[in-house]
């Protein structure tokens, strides 16, 4: 492959992608890290894409897949109910790694009670907790990765490898029982390094990311400890959580007027939506 044809490659691939790593763009082409900078610098320098620190991007996102507010809209209820049951498990004055993932939001506006301390590389959760008192707030170093609010890149995993917290809270694109995928390699990157960061691992996923597979693998589920999603999971995919040791908690929908609080869903066992110790 001559340079031309790689260049012009690397300019469908960040197309496609929108936002990509150095090192991933090396992997994706066969080649070098600096065939890769040189390359890109040809591509910035004819107005193709835009360097960025760690990696590059589209000039021309065709899609509105990583909006943020436009992701929120959807599985609205069942999130809402995933973050409740997910705060619930939270002890006081815990330390608590939050990622961007719009399931994860939900779980962020319940947990100003608790006192905790937060660290994300979430804007719109940074935003949430920008002026309460109640709240420590640690925000990642970063590339803000446009339309989504999340700081992605080096510095971002960087910030993470070099902490420690009691849990991360997490979502993905995807779950099989052969792991977790997400949309994108970034935030694969950042992830890892938020697991390998927390002594507990949540993973918030509604029932729409079971038996889904995303582009880019996550981790297996060794590192998960506590699955939280909506009544309308899937049993057999549930069944097989739980027998590879995984706690997953069916969140019940938010009661009906006149409905009783404690009530229970049809699909969850004793005990299932219960706060647990973190």
């Amino acid at each position: 492959m001559t340079a031309e044809e790689r260049q012009h490659r690397i300019r469908e691939y960040l197309d496609r992608v929108e936002f990509a790593s150095l090192d991933e763009l090396a992997r994706s082409f066969g080649v070098s890290l600096s065939t890769i900078r040189r390359d890109l610098t040809v591509l910035e320098a004819a107005g193709a894409i835009k360097r960025i620190h760690g990696g590059a991007r589209t000039l021309t996102p065709k899609t509105e897949e990583f909006i943020f507010s436009a992701r929120d809209t959807h599985q609205l209820a069942e999130k809402e109910a995933i973050g409740r049951a997910c705060a619930a498990l939270i002890q006081p004055n815990q330390s608590l790694i939050l990622d961007a993932g719009t399931t994860v939001y939900h779980v962020a506006r319940h947990l100003e009670d608790k006192s905790p301390q937060i660290i994300t590389n979430s804007l719109p959760v940074a935003n949430l907790f920008a002026s309460t008192p109640r709240v420590e707030l640690v925000v990642s170093g970063g590339v803000l990765y446009p339309r989504l609010g999340v700081l992605v890149g080096p510095l971002a995993v960087e910030t993470f490898s070099k902490i420690h917290a009691d849990v991360a809270i997490m979502s993905a694109g995807g779950i099989t029982l052969e792991g977790l995928t997400n949309s994108h390699s970034l935030l694969v990157d950042i992830q890892r390094a938020m697991i390998r960061a927390a002594a507990k691992v949540i993973m918030c996923l509604d029932h729409t990311k079971f038996g889904r597979r995303s582009l880019a693998f996550l981790c297996g589920l060794e590192p998960v400890d506590v699955v939280v999603t909506d009544s309308a999971a899937p049993p057999e995919l549930v069944d097989g959580l739980r027998s590879r040791g995984i706690d997953v908690i069916l969140a019940p929908p938010e009661p009906e007027a006149g409905e009783a609080v404690g009530a229970r869903t049809p699909n969850a066992p004793a005990g299932a939506d219960d706060p647990a110790p973190a």
